[in-house]
């Protein structure tokens, strides 16, 4: 869209808060009204209430007449915003005693800037760097100030303006990285002091401008620059990590690899021979749940512990999630102890304890309770005096021994430097879990997991290798229902395996299909034989008629089936219908797969003689069923041609 395009709306927060039409900016009104503005653009979209819009203009002390001047204000920034407006306001949406500010990413250079981060660490880690660098330069461009410059001193912007100062240093620290790859080392090293003087605690900006001088020949510089990061972290207590040390002996032994150890700070940008080693995909479609875990993160930083819980199937990407986070966090700073909770607890453990058991240890000394147990050696140094950032995958599938000890240390966590984030399959009674129970207590943020679109698997797959095309990603997107391990798991087939007519199901999704057919009881797996056979989208009222079963015994059948990942409830995209029940592609082939050759061909004869007497034989359905059935249709072959005749 044209910047002169008098529709064209645009908000700016990098800076003094602005709104834009057609690139002219609009006159907000009175202080009051931007602070508003600003508190339902930091929302993203979701409902702010009038109490809590009261509480951003007049924190505790709200004058007589709050809620109407409240309104006031919304019905004056309607008037500047849906310049076209008739009837209600499609930007500035009321709902339910709330407000939400309805504008798309693009229009908002918070999100254009956080997108734009996201598309260069990608193409950084995949190539070219050219793009890489090019897009860094165009983010960093937005920026003409502080984030949210002129309102930035109310409470609610706090946070927000915290995350995306996280996202600037990391842009830039993104960018000297580019600039040291492309061997542009005079770039590199300015970049990097600028960095290092700013956050002169962060190591991964120190050991960025060791690595860039060292890249130059400047190898005593470089060492030098190591000393002054030394002392300053033994003035705070503190002493480079082990890591760092390596580098610096790296520098002295005039080891040039050096400069491709980017190390557990930088790996946003690896170096070729990395590349070529170990391919992986892109984290795609993940942009808003990776802000609000950023915003856990800088509450945690400011003091306040921070818990998220996110929810998801199997392969829905929750693992994939929280190895960007810890990257993340690690690159600002954090300690951070990564478990995969399923090891028992253990009272007497060795020097080197479980990632599970020391990330007990860590709640326990934070929450000053030390339960028999301590952090020892390299752990219990990194966290000492760091923000940390505890991770558990698979939270709710640990021993009931390991739940309890860790719903206990999360009740009773204080305010600190701490983020507790649990990753946990999809349930629908959070209330049956102590651990979940013990995390909405600590009001902790929810994030479920949602299937990827077909673009977003476009953007994870083109370029794997040379048969995947963005039609063929969008084929992929279809047999999977967007789940990127299904996806990473139809790549390791040979190309003409993957989707059409010769595609197979892979070893592993087998497997785990059939696991969930084995748990099912009887009745939901005779459900999905018979829709198996018929269609990918159920036809309800047949299936209902073919079991003997009224509609209304049929549908609870039918959510179990959906809450076991076998079938999905979602809009119908051919249009024959609002919404329906659908046969995912690859669980249909599994489910078929189970059925004997006479079992199918009953089930066929079976649809054919009822859509035969349905009087409505359907046409290519009914021809189908009748090819499929083989003998067993021999009367409904009459029925055909008897239908045929004049």
């Amino acid at each position: 869209m044209s910047p002169t395009d008098n529709t064209l709306v645009e908000f700016r927060a990098l800076g003094p808060v602005q709104v834009l039409r057609g690139g002219s900016p609009l006159d907000l009104g009175p202080r009051q009204r931007k602070v508003l503005l600003t508190r339902l653009l930091i929302a993203e979209g979701r409902s702010v209430t009038v109490q809590e819009l009261i509480q951003s203009l007049w924190r505790n002390e709200p004058p007589p007449g709050a809620i109407s001047s409240v309104r006031a204000h919304i019905s004056r920034l309607r008037s500047v915003l849906d310049l076209e407006r008739r009837g209600p306001s499609a930007i500035l949406v009321a709902e339910s005693s709330a407000y939400a500010l309805k504008v798309g990413r693009e229009a908002r250079d918070t999100a254009v800037f956080e997108d734009a981060v996201h598309r260069a660490r990608t193409a950084a880690s995949r190539g070219p760097l050219a793009q890489a660098h090019r897009t860094l330069e165009e983010a960093l461009s937005l920026w003409r100030g502080r984030a949210f410059q002129d309102v930035g001193d109310q409470d609610f912007a706090v946070r927000a303006r915290n995350h995306l100062d996280a996202l600037l240093h990391e842009a830039r620290e993104l960018l000297a990285s580019v600039l040291l790859k492309q061997g542009d080392n005079t770039g590199a090293i300015s970049a990097a002091e600028v960095l290092a003087a700013s956050t002169p605690l962060r190591e991964a900006s120190w050991a960025l401008l060791m690595r860039a001088l060292y890249a130059d020949g400047r190898q005593t510089e470089a060492l030098q620059r190591y000393e002054r990061f030394r002392s300053t972290l033994a003035e705070q207590g503190l002493e480079p990590s082990p890591w760092l040390k390596r580098l610096q002996t790296g520098i002295l032994r005039h080891d040039a690899t050096v400069v491709d150890d980017v190390g557990p700070m930088q790996a946003a940008v690896p170096s070729p021979s990395s590349r070529k080693a170990k391919r992986v995909f892109p984290l795609v479609g993940r942009g808003e749940e990776m802000t609000q875990l950023s915003a856990v993160l800088s509450r945690a930083v400011a003091g306040r512990t921070g818990c998220a819980v996110i929810v998801g199937e199997p392969g829905i990407g929750k693992s994939r999630l929280l190895r960007e986070l810890a990257a993340r966090a690690a690159a600002s700073g954090f300690a951070v102890f990564h478990a995969q909770a399923g090891a028992p607890v253990s009272r007497n453990e060795q020097s080197a304890p479980s990632p599970d058991t020391q990330l007990l240890h860590v709640l326990r000394r934070r929450g000053g309770t030390h339960g028999g147990g301590r952090v020892t050696g390299r752990g219990a140094q990194a966290s000492a005096d760091r923000p940390v950032l505890c991770l558990i995958d698979d939270a709710d599938t640990a021993p009931t021994e390991y739940q309890a000890e860790l719903t206990r240390l999360i009740d009773n966590l204080p305010d600190g430097q701490i983020a507790v984030i649990c990753a946990v399959r999809d349930t629908r009674d959070p209330a049956s879990s102590p651990l979940l129970r013990a995390l909405t207590r600590r009001e902790a943020t929810w994030l479920t997991l949602e299937p990827l679109t077909p673009s977003e698997i476009v953007d994870m797959v083109v370029g794997y290798d040379e048969h995947v095309t963005p039609r063929n990603a969008v084929a992929l997107h279809h047999r999977s229902a967007g789940n990127p391990f299904v996806v990473g798991e139809l790549l390791k087939l040979p190309a003409d395996r993957r989707t059409g007519p010769g595609a197979r199901v892979p070893t592993a999704v087998r497997s785990a299909v059939m696991s969930k057919l084995t748990e099912l009881p009887i009745p939901i797996r005779s459900l999905l034989e018979h829709a198996a056979v018929d269609d990918e989208w159920l036809d309800m009222a047949l299936l209902a008629d073919l079991l003997e079963t009224p509609l209304r015994n049929l549908l609870p059948l039918l959510d179990s089936a959906v809450g076991a990942r076998l079938l999905t409830w979602e809009a119908d995209p051919d249009g024959r219908s609002t919404s329906g029940y659908r046969f995912p592609e690859l669980a249909r082939e599994v489910v078929l797969s189970t059925l004997s050759p006479s079992t199918r061909q009953l089930l066929h004869a079976a649809f054919a003689e009822r859509l035969t007497s349905s009087g409505d034989p359907k046409g290519e359905r009914l021809a189908r069923h009748v090819r499929a059935a083989g003998a067993l249709a021999s009367g409904v072959h009459t029925t055909l041609s008897d239908k045929a005749r004049p």
